[in-house]
């Protein structure tokens, strides 16, 4: 693999591409550091704290409930496998 950055001088970039890659499918792609910094503080990451309040507190023993039955019954069929 080869990895390099660069900071053009001109919208013409001509490459050398490495004798081993000659006849193999490679991939070429480029981007601007900057714009990778911008879609970051764009798109907020979501944390639990986000999610907070969103279900009642009924439903979500109920979720509970029904996950801690599932595992149950899970490891049950399980265990008769083994």
């Amino acid at each position: 693999m080869v990895k390099t950055l660069l900071t053009p001088k001109k919208a013409n970039i001509s490459i050398s591409i490495p004798q081993k890659y000659v006849g193999k499918q490679i991939e070429l792609f480029y981007y601007a550091l900057d714009e990778l910094t911008e879609e970051k503080s764009v798109i907020p990451k979501k944390t639990m704290a986000d999610f907070w309040g969103t279900l009642s507190d009924a439903t979500a023993n109920d979720l509970q409930k029904q996950t801690v039955e599932s595992r149950k019954t899970w490891d049950e069929r399980l265990n008769k496998q083994l």
